[in-house]
């Protein structure tokens, strides 16, 4: 099995005459907390949307574990054990928080659509739900529908959504974006813990956040990667500053 837990190879996308993503190389480590970043408008949810299968690659190729993921469908891509996230919470309001993850259970478990099983008496997916649901410290909201929890319990919960399949590798867009500072501490110790032997792929703006939680980063710029290493690297890069840290990298140097 490749060492590498996800792989791109001169991918590409464009939509139209507008090349997005340009000839994109990355290779990530299995069981490493990774972490794109770069300006608004550099393609970061497009890689995103490549990787999980929602957009289709031009040309390159992506690699699960090894195995060629291109042109896979989303479903298919989630079933060889990578989830993700959105930059919009995705959930179902009106239901609980338990129902919630017991939704993104079954699946995984092997249950498909069926009119013969009670949900109440699957013990399984019960246990599952409930595990995840003490994890994401929701536990005390349990009964609770999703549409009325605050924002960043509904962001808790969207990873808990995330995680509850089992996937290995784990794709979080903006798992901090409109938190406060408090909010945001209890959301990277939440990320640290559910992610803690998985492979973590995030596109974060907070660079606090960023060099907080990632082993590496990867600088995305109009499409191409300009950079990748250890935070401490990438802080020190005269490229990346100008590029996109700039004034920020001082700031966070001496924070």
């Amino acid at each position: 099995m490749s060492p590498n837990a996800l792989e791109l190879k001169a991918v590409r996308k464009s939509f139209g005459n507008t090349e997005i993503i340009r000839g994109t190389d990355l290779a990530i480590p299995r069981g490493e907390r990774h972490a794109v970043i770069g300006p608004n408008g550099a393609g970061k949810s497009t890689l995103f949307n490549l990787i999980s299968g929602r957009f289709p690659v031009n040309s390159g190729a992506i690699l699960l574990n090894g195995e060629d993921i291109t042109g896979l469908k989303p479903f298919e891509i989630n079933r060889k054990g990578l989830s993700r996230s959105f930059q919009i919470t995705n959930l179902f309001y009106n239901l609980s928080v338990f129902e919630n993850l017991r939704c993104a259970v079954l699946w995984s478990l092997g249950y498909r659509y069926s009119f013969w099983h009670r949900l109440n008496g699957l013990r399984e997916p019960q246990r599952r739900a409930e595990e995840v649901m003490h994890r994401i410290g929701l536990t005390r909201r349990r009964n609770v529908a999703a549409g009325v929890l605050s924002y960043a319990e509904q962001r808790a919960l969207e990873i808990g959504i995330t995680i509850a399949g089992g996937a290995a590798a784990i794709l979080l867009d903006e798992p901090t974006a409109g938190m406060n500072r408090s909010e945001t501490a209890a959301a990277v110790e939440l990320v640290r813990s559910v992610t803690e032997g998985k492979t973590l792929i995030m596109v974060e703006h907070d660079m606090g956040v960023v060099f907080d939680l990632a082993d590496r980063i990867s600088v995305l710029v109009y499409g191409e990667i300009i950079a990748s290493g250890r935070p401490e690297e990438i802080r020190a890069n005269p490229a990346v500053q100008e590029a996109y840290l700039g004034a920020l990298h001082k700031e966070v140097a001496h924070a």
